[in-house]
Order: structure tokens, then sequence, then C-alpha cells
């Protein structure tokens, strides 16, 4: 942003996306459903368009996703607060994404939890999202560079995963990394359309449910599509 920070950029024009805020909030969640209180204050505070990036920023608060570079979107509002919301999240969960992209997936859960973990493949997005939270205040987001689909063992368990790119099925690294009575939601289904699956760790028992539908960049790695 012509060489200023982001939180400078947002003490300049903060005002007026505030409005662009509470309007994406009232037209594009609210009208469709969605409930958790916590989920829309998240997205009310969560400034999108710095995320979204310089070329977006007149459509950051649009209600489609929007291109970052590298092959990679920022997730339209709709979809990131339907997959938060489905997490079911409390205040203490620690919290594992796999995909940081833009960063504002990971922004929209730290506003709702107590810690986020989030796995990206692609260093140079993962640096700038790094940069974003850092410029931002965000001090409960971790950035690692690596295979995704590989979870984060070290850090383990997690209350909740959210996987924010498109797989077969979800990695079993990941179930095997989630807590009891844990949650994961993944977009999951074929390479170019899936719906979101949300799977809730019961015991010994693995429920699963299909939800909203969705096209997502698909999940590369190990345990995902091939690149």
């Amino acid at each position: 942003m012509n060489g200023k920070s982001y939180k400078v950029a947002l003490d300049d024009i903060g005002d007026n996306f505030r409005d662009k805020r509470e309007e994406m909030v009232n037209t594009q969640l609210v009208r469709r459903g969605l409930v958790d209180l916590n989920v829309l204050r998240a997205m009310r505070v969560t400034p999108r368009h710095v995320f979204a990036g310089k070329s977006n920023l007149e459509r950051a608060y649009a209600d489609n996703a929007l291109d970052i570079g590298q092959h990679q979107t920022i997730s339209q509002p709709y979809m990131v607060a339907v997959m938060t919301e489905l997490l079911e999240l409390s205040k203490g969960d620690r919290v594992l994404e796999i995909g940081t992209g833009s960063g504002y997936q990971a922004a929209v859960l730290s506003a709702i939890v107590s810690e986020v973990c989030t796995v990206e493949r692609i260093e140079s997005l993962a640096v700038d999202a790094r940069k974003k939270f850092d410029d931002l205040g965000y001090k409960n987001i971790t950035v690692k560079i690596a295979d995704g689909t590989l979870g984060w063992p070290e850090e383990a368990p997690f209350d909740k995963i959210i996987v924010t790119a498109a797989a077969p099925d979800i990695p079993a690294p990941l179930i095997e990394q989630l807590a009891p009575r844990g949650i994961i939601v993944a977009p999951v289904g074929e390479r170019h359309t899936q719906s979101l699956l949300k799977l809730v760790k019961d015991g010994d028992k693995i429920v699963k449910s299909y939800h909203v539908p969705c096209i997502f960049v698909p999940l590369l790695g190990k345990f995902g599509w091939e690149g």
C-alpha cells in the first residue's frame, strides 16, 4: 500500500470500510441465515480489504471470491462465515487452519478463539500474511510454511480444524490431530465441485454431515490432489 503499513492504511480509510463491513454482514450473512453472534462480530471487525490486497480494494466486500495471485483466492465472505459457524467455536479453542492464503480466514478465527495455527505451502503468501498479522497487531496467529495435508503434528491436538482448499477427502493426519469431540470443516468432493463437510470426532466414532455446495482451489500435497 504505497509503502505504508497496513495499520496506517486502516487509520486513513477505516471509517468507510467499517460501513462496508456492516453492509456486508447485514446483506450477505444475516439475510442468508447466519446467526452465530461471535461469527458476525468477527466479520464486522476484520478488515477484509487489507487481506484482499490493493488491486481488490474496491471489490473487497463484494459477494464473491477474489484472486490474490499464485492461483489462489480470498474466499467469498459468506463462505468464510459459514465455515466459521460450522466449527462451533469457543473462546478457549485452539484452531488449525490449512491454507493460509491471504490470511483473512485466520484473522476472522483469531477474533473468536484463543489461538490459530495456520499452514501455507506457498512461501510468498505465508510471508505476506505474516506481515499483515504483525502490522495489524494480531498476537494469537502463528504461520508455518509446509505441506498442509500433513497438518501440524508438533502443535496437536487441535480443538477445531478448518481446511480452505478442496480435497478428495479429509486428510488422515488432520483427523489424527483432532482432539476428542473436535470438529473439522473442509470442502470435499471432485476437483471442480465440492460440498462443505463437517466431521465430528465423537469418542471412537467419526460423524460426518454435508452442508453448502462450493468450489475451492485444490488442496495440493501428500494427502490431497497432485499438483
